[in-house]
């Protein structure tokens, strides 16, 4: 039974998706492996900006629109969940700049949202990526998490076989691996997710100012370095800087910040999965022992704590919760 007590479960990948999954599971005392290929914070969650913010997700994609009710509710999760962790929170919040006109674009916006426009969203927190990271795996270590390097090329319960042609014996296998794995081929479920390539750029700071500046095709996160971000190219999946897409992003970050050095800032890419409405799939696939907690689009960070709380309720036959319908690993499929 693949929510027995003494199930060996391997979760690939090592993002916020995966660390919270895995450390979760520990911690309800399940023997847990975590597989990826990559050194920590080599992917979309470590090359992010750390938005907690679905305010500004509802905002500026149109696809999340529909879910601030939801994103809110993850949001929340987040301050019991960062203080276990001992992550910071910035609750400094987004500030809007830009013309008057584009100004009065999105306070038309936020008012269509049932939102009392303003000049600074206080709702929209923000964490450090890559130190949240590594709290996270510090934690699952702790936690008894096991580590190991290698990219899952097929499983079914009891086999687990790794790229390197190594086979070891699991009996589940949560599936975080984001845009690697949608070829439906370890889970039928995962060929609806495509992928959206994003560069943004890691510049100096100016000042020590917390707030996130949002402005016209742009955001400025303050944090160890500057976060200027980020392109959304969609149906991309390659990790080349491409200088061509950032123009764009110099320009209108140069536009609020001309003192910024963006000539020398360091380029960074990530590769995220979506899903046709922009949710994760978070569910049992129909791939036998197959758990999946993938395609978060821009949200990894803010859905971590909620998709690692639902995956726990899986497999231990507890209740996943009011977003389960939502999540639905399976809702794409046809009747």
């Amino acid at each position: 039974m693949y929510s027995a007590n003494d199930a060996k479960i391997a979760v690939a990948g090592a993002g916020a998706f995966g660390l919270a999954v895995a450390l979760r599971l520990a911690r309800a005392g399940r023997s847990v492996t975590l597989l990826d290929p990559a050194p920590l914070g080599d992917n979309a969650s470590g090359v992010a900006a750390g938005m907690l913010a679905p305010i500004s997700e509802a905002l500026f994609d149109p696809i999340s629109r529909d879910h601030l009710a939801l994103m809110r509710r993850a949001r929340d999760l987040w301050p019991d969940f960062a203080e276990a962790l001992a992550i910071p929170l910035s609750r400094a919040g987004v500030r809007i700049e830009g013309s008057d006109s584009w100004c009065a674009e999105v306070a038309k916006r936020l008012e269509q949202l049932g939102v009392a426009p303003t000049k600074v969203i206080e709702e929209d927190w923000r964490l450090d990526s890559r130190p949240a990271l590594a709290a996270l795996r510090a934690a699952a270590e702790q936690a008894g998490v096991s580590f190991e390097t290698g990219a899952v090329a097929a499983f079914e319960p009891g086999a687990l076989t790794l790229a390197d042609g190594r086979v070891e014996a699991f009996d589940v296998l949560v599936l975080a691996t984001g845009p690697g794995v949608r070829d439906g081929r370890i889970a039928p479920e995962t060929a609806v997710l495509s992928p959206i390539k994003g560069q943004l750029l890691r510049a100096t700071l100016l000042d020590d100012e917390a707030v996130v500046v949002r402005g016209e095709g742009v955001y400025l996160a303050p944090g160890e370095a500057l976060a200027v971000g980020a392109t959304m190219e969609a149906g991309r999946d390659d990790l080349a800087p491409d200088a061509s897409a950032t123009q764009a992003l110099r320009q209108a970050a140069r536009a609020l910040r001309p003192a910024l050095d963006l000539d020398a800032a360091a380029v960074e890419v990530g590769v995220r999965a979506t899903t046709p409405d922009g949710l994760p799939l978070v569910g049992w696939s129909r791939a036998p022992g197959v758990m999946l907690a993938v395609g978060a689009r821009r949200n990894g960070w803010l859905f971590a704590p909620l998709v690692a709380s639902m995956v726990a309720a899986y497999l231990t036959g507890d209740n996943p919760g009011p977003e389960a319908a939502a999540f639905d690993a399976r809702r794409f499929e046809k009747a």
